[in-house]
């Protein structure tokens, strides 16, 4: 009796997909499910992949969602952006967590089938290069890596040019009246942020009224998880890194462990940090 009941389908249920658009035909399950191509045998080679690849995925929607974020800051419309940056910091807690997925494999296994990825290396990840733009981490030497890739290569440097979002939310506050230096909202887009006194005085005031300027300290409040959570995903990478290669040279050419413990120096969104010793 249990099984016929199991073993029966709901009349509405669709079955004959000839003519219909099914699961698999709607997320070309086809094309990501058979992109898996490993160089070795070896059997953890199959992880490796997968989990850049997920990675990648991840990325690309968390570009999807910052893009969009900034668009609806420099309208001043910060309220839509709020769902966006959420989304935003979200997705980073899943990529966080895919380094524990792969710290699986161990560093005799990884050894089994390094020598194959030549000197690619995750350094050349131009999503997250352009993910590492809108926060405002410029670097125009970096764009060297992908010159010899002519449909990436004008995308990077499109975003090198465009303000951050840091930016775009500098500029939000003197649309709300707050006071900003000039340097401050029209510099030049291709380099590094540098802190300025205005931009913390100006959020120094946006979080002693927060009433009065309840959205302004809402976007900063999702900047700072953002900025945070990238940090995390940098830091673990590091210590992924560190306990399966130690301090070997990396596959891109890089000092390994030691690039990775330099990038961690860099801060995102200064004044929103420094602001709170004053607070």
């Amino acid at each position: 009796m249990e099984n016929s009941v199991s073993n029966n389908l709901e009349k509405g249920i669709q079955l004959d997909f000839e003519k219909e658009m099914s699961y698999g035909d709607y997320l070309r399950l086809d094309q990501i499910l058979t992109g898996q191509h490993r160089l070795s045998d070896h059997h953890d080679e199959m992880l490796f992949i997968i989990i850049h690849q997920t990675s990648e995925l991840w990325m690309k929607l968390i570009l999807h969602e910052l893009h969009a974020a900034i668009e609806c800051i420099q309208k001043n419309e910060l309220e839509p952006s709020f769902k966006m940056l959420s989304r935003v910091s979200r997705i980073q807690q899943q990529l966080i967590q895919s380094w524990s997925v792969l710290s699986t494999l161990t560093p005799a296994e990884y050894m089994e089938f390094r020598d194959k990825l030549g000197h690619s290396s995750g350094f050349q990840s131009y999503q997250n290069r352009l993910i590492e733009f809108a926060l405002g981490n410029k670097n125009a030497r970096t764009l060297a890596v992908y010159e010899h890739q002519p449909e990436v290569y004008p995308l990077l440097t499109k975003s090198l040019k465009e303000p951050s979002i840091y930016d775009a939310a500098i500029s939000a506050l003197t649309k709300h009246g707050l006071k900003v230096d000039e340097k401050a909202l029209n510099r030049d887009w291709t380099q590094n942020y540098e802190p300025n006194e205005s931009v913390e005085e100006a959020w120094l005031t946006v979080y002693r009224n927060t009433d009065q300027y309840w959205d302004l300290y809402e976007l900063a409040e999702k900047l700072v998880d953002i900025g945070n959570q990238q940090q995390l995903w940098r830091f673990n990478h590091m210590t992924t890194v560190e306990r399966i290669i130690g301090h070997k040279m990396g596959t891109g050419g890089s000092s390994g462990v030691n690039y990775l413990k330099k990038v961690l120096d860099h801060q995102f969104f200064p004044e929103l940090l420094s602001l709170r010793t004053k607070l």
